[in-house]
């Protein structure tokens, strides 16, 4: 899924859901995204309404966290994770991990920084800064 639109992201995370319920045959990455979603019930009766919520959005000043955003967004830090790019991610995760005494924690205080990168490449119309990034994983 290199660069999937938003209704393609999100019906790739209803479909995932649907199987796992069902008990369906998953592809290696979506048994990994039905582990995510499993690590949140919040967003599980969500992703059982694709009808309802396939076209909602979430924006920053409604103070929600947007729920596809946040499950690609885990599925982002663990592709990072697994090939080590940006070089020294495993490193920040395994410190963060250590830290927060949880992966699952780490990867959310990971999502903070990952969050100010694409920020930052928004707002200045320029791709995505690596060292942005890790700075800013430095700091926590």
């Amino acid at each position: 899924m290199f660069n999937p639109s938003r209704d393609e992201a999100r019906n790739f995370l209803f479909e995932t859901w649907r199987k796992r319920r069902e008990g369906a045959l998953l592809t290696p990455l979506e048994d990994l995204t039905s582990q995510l979603i499993g690590k949140h019930p919040e967003y599980h009766e969500l992703l059982t309404d694709p009808g309802r919520y396939q076209n909602k959005d979430y924006a920053p000043e409604q103070g929600v966290t947007n729920p596809f955003l946040h499950l690609m967004m885990h599925l982002t830090i663990e592709e990072q994770i697994s090939i080590n790019q940006p070089h020294g991610i495993r490193a920040h995760f395994e410190r963060l991990t250590h830290k927060f005494e949880s992966e699952h924690e780490a990867q959310h205080a990971m999502m903070e920084c990952l969050s100010e990168m694409i920020w930052h490449a928004q707002r200045n119309h320029t791709t995505p800064d690596a060292q942005i990034y890790l700075s800013c994983l430095q700091q926590q």
